[in-house]
């Protein structure tokens, strides 16, 4: 991880329909910095906040109080200037358009000209090993490769950040496995930074440098596990007694959090009855 920060998020609190009968606290007091080449993993009951949380990154949503800045720039600012790329539980590709031409869209909104758009999605299909499938359709493919063609798509415009929400959840075991490495081979290639939402733990575990839990609604960050597995995770690190022994760390402080708010809400009616 380099001194770079890709992200810093400062006494950020989200609130939804405020001063309405529909008013939810969404997220309360998160501070987080992402550095340069790290993997982070956000996870946490559903509801939690972990989606809100990359949306604010990504400045689709704003934040009520606090500050985010991406590549050390206020979050519309970076948006503007496609400081990251994003993916998703579904891939999004347009099935008009083939897979080299779903690569080539962000390019083309950056103004491109056509042949260096060509030239750099074949650059980014080669590095998700789908140069051969350059000229098909996303419906001629598999759910994985579909992901992998949504994974070269965010990274064409050489962001040095990449936000995803979920984007292995639909797939089977096997094949979220290997994106699972695929992806960790094309960051370590990139030298990009990760923020990555998942419910599930060994995910978490497996891809991150960092894993960071969340309590139920509010959302508030609980705890943040380190994770040093060695260099690179391999099949077999999938079996190492240290990787266990981190999902058990990471279970056990999900549960904490919830204990802690189960805790705060019988507080808060005791009070509310006297």
């Amino acid at each position: 991880m380099s001194e770079h920060r890709a992200v810093v998020v400062d006494g950020v609190s989200k609130v939804f329909n405020r001063g309405t009968p529909r008013q939810v606290e969404a997220l309360v007091d998160i501070d987080l910095t992402v550095g340069g080449g790290e993997f982070v993993s956000l996870i946490g009951p559903s509801g939690c906040g972990k989606s809100t949380l990359l949306r604010l990154v990504a400045n689709l949503i704003e934040p009520s109080t606090g500050e985010v800045l991406v590549a050390g720039k206020d979050a519309p600012r970076a948006r503007l200037d496609q400081e990251y790329g994003m993916a998703f539980q579904q891939a999004g590709l347009f099935d008009w358009r083939s897979v080299a031409r779903n690569v080539e869209l962000p390019l083309e909104l950056k103004g491109w000209d056509g042949s260096r758009r060509r030239r750099r999605a074949l650059e980014m299909l080669q590095l998700v090993k789908l140069t051969d499938f350059a000229d098909h359709k996303p419906w001629q493919l598999s759910g994985g490769m579909q992901q992998r063609v949504a994974i070269a798509r965010a990274l064409a415009a050489h962001p040095r950040l990449l936000l995803m929400d979920e984007p292995f959840g639909a797939l089977d075991e096997m094949t979220r496995e290997h994106m699972q490495a695929e992806l960790l081979r094309i960051c370590a290639e990139t030298e990009t930074s990760v923020v990555f939402v998942t419910h599930s733990i060994p995910e978490a575990v497996y891809l991150s440098d960092r894993v960071v839990v969340m309590s139920p609604r509010p959302g508030r960050i609980t705890e943040i596990i380190d994770v040093d597995l060695g260099p690179s995770r391999t099949v077999e690190t999938r079996e190492d007694a240290s990787y266990f022994k981190k999902i058990t760390e990471v279970r056990e402080a999900l549960r904490a959090g919830e204990d802690d708010r189960e805790t705060e809400a019988v507080v808060a009616e005791e009070r509310s009855s006297r």
